[in-house]
């Protein structure tokens, strides 16, 4: 039994102690923002965060999480991830969209322990998620204006 608490909600859970989180979430829990990639970690599509760090769901052991806070997209709600999804919606950044939610969960670890990055920390953090259409100087934007939206930015 491993018990995994998922976008804030406990969950009591039958599964071997190596199956990756990803199946975990898509197949056990149902949440389906959470992408299946190229299941190496070389992609990003399956990008959670765990106690707010990026980390690749198909290859990380569901064990390894066990009594850690998981958030998907879906989890990403308020504050951050309002100012994220507005970003992402006001520079158009998804074109086909598949690599949108991992990429979003690492622009959120990225804002969360870097409040206002530079184009060099926006590119190293999220050097690790691809995107097949292209939209990386979307993307930068966005995270740039994510970022400008924080409260302490708005009342300077």
């Amino acid at each position: 039994m491993i018990m995994l608490n998922v976008n804030g909600k406990d969950h009591q859970l039958e599964v071997a102690p190596d199956v990756p989180l990803l199946w975990v979430i898509r197949e056990q829990l149902k949440i389906t923002g959470t992408k299946y990639g190229c299941g190496l970690s070389l992609c990003g599509a399956c990008t959670v965060l765990v106690d707010g760090k990026a980390t690749r769901s198909c290859v990380t052991p569901v064990s390894e999480v066990a009594g850690k806070k998981v958030v998907t997209v879906e989890g990403l709600k308020e504050g951050l991830g309002e100012r994220l999804r507005l970003a992402w919606t006001e520079e158009e950044v998804p074109q086909c969209g598949y690599c949108q939610p991992g990429q979003i969960m690492a622009a959120a670890a990225l804002l969360g322990e870097t409040p206002e990055p530079d184009d060099a920390q926006i590119d190293a953090a999220m050097s690790g998620n691809l995107c097949r259409c292209g939209t990386y100087p979307r993307i930068r934007r966005a995270i740039h204006r994510a970022a400008r939206m924080t409260p302490e930015r708005s009342e300077s």
